[in-house]
């Protein structure tokens, strides 16, 4: 069986989390994190850093930081996990979706202009498959109609457009540290803050909207309620797995991009006979291999290539359902334009498996049992 996913472990995890237990400080905010928060500001290139839960909550404190509430709309992607809707819906904000591209999946940003009303508040990029949005443009849009640029880049940890990490390069940027990303903590994520001004109320947030963190700096001499916030800490148990693999992020990266690179190489003859489609890159973006995709014809090509591959003990999964099309992308946001690419194209992706360690000869199994499959 070659499985979808499998959780990366190196190894040094155990004996960080065995430190973690040891000096008996297991809550948040303790010696990992702050080495976790210290790493992403040094390698990613961002003013702060501050690990969290999940990328949902993420981008929750983005939302807060933005201060988006009832009346606000905000404009994304349809084809993108609930959690970048949701943590806008908590505030009372309206959910605007515009088409994607068919090429990279992403947001299609000649739409974006139109979906602007008096009532916007922010755009998210959505980076899917650690690839770029075409951020030059998000950028110049924000700027013109004075908008907060948040960046889903959930999958984007070490991706790049034009030189700059996906997560820098917004006003905010959201990553996950779940299981299926590149590099895990099981549940957790982080929030990237660009500008210093943001930093001091990013932290009052996370620690239940309280001025602890100046208070254990020794900045005061009590600290107190005072703004909204949750309990956006992860556990240093969490922070001591997560950072066993930043240490080695490098490598992980490269071992994910080579096998995304056999999976292009063995399958392309398939594409080049119009079998199958396969995932673009930009020029000026570098991915970080988070998945490998083909496309199918449509559904019910889709559907029995699904069936095909499961029956022969390889796990390949679809994606996002769209979310306008969703009960609660209807109650909670609207499409803007035409649908012209955002189901069809949902509707013919498929994820080959893909993580850290993937062996050579199961990539190979799984090219072995596309091919025929298209015989």
């Amino acid at each position: 069986m070659v499985p979808f996913n499998v959780p990366p472990y190196l190894g040094a995890e155990l004996d960080y989390i065995k430190d973690v237990v040891k000096e008996r400080k297991i809550c948040g905010d303790g010696a990992y994190t702050k080495k976790c928060n210290a790493w992403l500001e040094k390698h990613v290139g961002t003013k702060k850093a501050l690990l969290t839960t999940s990328c949902t909550h993420a981008t929750e404190m983005a939302a807060l930081l933005c201060k988006i509430g009832p009346g606000d709309e905000v404009i994304m992607p349809s084809y993108t996990f609930v959690s970048t809707a949701d943590a806008f819906v908590l505030r009372g904000a309206t959910v605007v979706f515009v088409d994607i591209r068919p090429d990279t999946m992403n947001i299609d940003e000649t739409l974006i202009e139109a979906a602007i009303t008096d009532k916007t508040k922010a755009i998210v990029p959505v980076h899917y498959a650690g690839v770029s949005c075409e951020m030059d443009v998000i950028m110049k849009i924000a700027e013109r109609y004075h908008l907060f640029v948040i960046e889903d880049a959930a999958q984007g940890l070490m991706s790049t457009y034009k030189g700059k990490m996906l997560g820098a390069i917004g006003d905010f940027g959201c990553y996950s540290f779940h299981e299926t990303k590149n590099l895990s903590m099981g549940e957790g994520g982080a929030l990237l803050i660009k500008d210093e001004k943001d930093i001091e109320m990013g932290e009052i947030i996370r620690e239940k909207g309280t001025n602890r963190s100046k208070f254990f700096r020794g900045q005061i001499d009590k600290y107190t309620w005072v703004e909204q916030g949750s309990s956006y800490l992860p556990s240093e148990l969490n922070a001591a797995y997560l950072y066993a693999q930043l240490e080695r992020a490098d490598e992980m990266i490269s071992d994910r991009v080579a096998s995304w690179n056999n999976y292009y190489d063995e399958l392309k003859p398939l594409a080049d006979a119009g079998k199958i489609e396969l995932p673009v890159i930009p020029k000026e973006c570098t991915h970080n291999g988070h998945m490998f995709y083909i496309k199918t014809k449509n559904l019910k090509e889709r559907s029995e290539f699904l069936s095909f591959m499961k029956e022969n003990n390889v796990g390949c999964v679809f994606h996002y359902i769209p979310l306008h099309t969703s009960p609660a992308g209807k109650r909670y946001g609207r499409f803007i334009g035409e649908d012209k690419y955002t189901t069809k194209e949902s509707e013919r992706l498929v994820r080959l498996p893909m993580y850290y360690g993937l062996k050579k000869e199961d990539c190979q199994k799984v090219c072995e049992k596309v091919k025929d499959f298209y015989k």
